[in-house]
């Protein structure tokens, strides 16, 4: 069996200000699998739960993916039930949810992993009958599709609901600095459970990148109307967020050139150049900063996606500009990375570490078999968002394979 250990990806790396040392650098991203237990387990359309838990099933997940000092990124967790934008989401707002995460945590840390607690505030991706309350964007901003729906029906219905037909409201800037303070609540809930760090969702065109997203935020005020205002809400939560846990126990996740979810603004390079230059001067000792490939699109084929690269300019658009910015700050890349495309990467200099998805839900022992040169195992993509009946199947019940022995081919 050919073996790829010694690739830098199995070299340590030191995060957290040096606080903590990677044994190696292949990292698991965060993956919304929607697996979580419900508080109230009868849900009615009078009255629908509306909060999950995570339950043992999740903890066992973690911990099948754990391995010693590697670094796991858990799946986003909303800090409000406003935040919430899907069904079996489990949040950390909530006592029972804190033991719970307190579980996954202590399950991953019985391997010897590290893992890091994604918060992820959905704003205008979401539909009131998941929140109970009204959606919330920067501005006002419907959505720009007649057609495009929410992808769960409410609960006691099998129609979905139109995102044009439930309208964001403006945040008023009273609701923007509570919606800081959720943050901070759960960021120190989280460290308070055991999560060695947190990681701010900046990208995918939820809220953070919503504020950033020039077609999003139409604000006149000090969060928009110039790519400097625009950034000023993710500059202000990250830092409240030091404030609030120590800024070598922050990292953020962004996608300077996605599309998701209607990201579609313009003044890209100049909108986030400025707030990476601001993140670095602000909090040099950030544990880390992630980001998505340019290329990469959860919906869209790369040729799609360079269609819109080429339209606004940006065909030859890479991360490099990014990694110079944030200089000795441990800069991680996800997108497209698999067995066959990760090698020499690190060595480049590009990146420090790189972030996989899709390939670890289906492969429990991703670190072991990119090491030892064995096939990786296909991912189902019907079984990536839940919730289901067996919410098992196709979540934890991938086998690791031996070294050496043979296994699937990659699709």
């Amino acid at each position: 069996m050919a073996t790829n250990a010694s690739s830098q990806l199995f070299q340590p790396l030191a995060i957290a200000n040096g606080k903590i040392t990677l044994s190696h650098r292949v990292v698991h991203a965060p993956l919304t699998r929607n697996r979580g237990v419900p508080l109230n387990a009868t849900s009615t359309p009078e009255n629908p739960n509306r909060i999950w838990i995570p339950g043992d099933l999740i903890a066992e997940y973690y911990s099948q993916r754990t391995t010693k000092g590697g670094l796991i990124i858990s799946e986003g967790i909303p800090p409000s039930l406003e935040s919430n934008g899907m069904p079996g989401v489990p949040g950390i707002f909530i006592p029972e949810q804190a033991a719970g995460w307190k579980k996954v945590v202590d399950a991953v840390h019985a391997k010897g992993g590290i893992i890091y607690a994604q918060l992820w505030h959905a704003g205008r991706t979401t539909i009131p009958h998941m929140t109970g309350s009204p959606v919330v964007a920067p501005s006002a901003t419907p959505w720009d599709s007649p057609t495009e729906c929410f992808p769960y029906p409410p609960v006691g219905s099998t129609e979905q609901v139109k995102y044009v037909d439930h309208p964001p409201i403006e945040m008023t800037v009273e609701h923007i600095q509570q919606t800081i303070k959720d943050y901070c609540t759960a960021a120190k809930t989280a460290m308070d459970a055991g999560f060695d760090g947190v990681e701010i969702h900046g990208g995918n065109g939820y809220l953070p990148e919503q504020f950033l997203s020039s077609n999003v935020n139409k604000r006149t005020d000090a969060y928009g109307g110039t790519p400097e205002k625009r950034c000023t809400f993710v500059l202000e939560l990250m830092d409240a967020l030091a404030q609030t846990i120590g800024e070598e126990n922050t990292a953020i996740r962004l996608s300077p050139f996605g599309l998701f979810n209607q990201a579609r603004g313009e003044q890209r390079v100049e909108t986030w150049t400025y707030l990476c230059e601001k993140l670095k001067e602000s909090h040099p000792a950030m544990s880390y900063v992630s980001f998505l490939e340019p290329r990469y699109e959860q919906v869209f084929s790369y040729e799609e996606k360079d269609q819109f690269l080429r339209s606004w300019g940006l065909e030859a658009v890479n991360l490099d500009r990014f990694r110079k910015i944030f200089g000795s700050t441990p800069f991680f890349s996800a997108g497209g990375f698999n067995d066959q495309n990760s090698w020499g990467v690190v060595e480049s200099g590009k990146y420090d570490a790189i972030v996989y998805g899709r390939y670890f839900t289906s492969n429990p022992d991703l670190v072991q078999r990119l090491e030892k040169g064995i096939p990786l195992e296909p991912y189902d993509r019907a079984r990536f968002y839940g919730p289901f009946e067996d919410n098992a199947f196709h979540y934890t019940d991938y086998v690791a394979a031996n070294a050496g022995a043979s296994s699937c081919s990659i699709v």
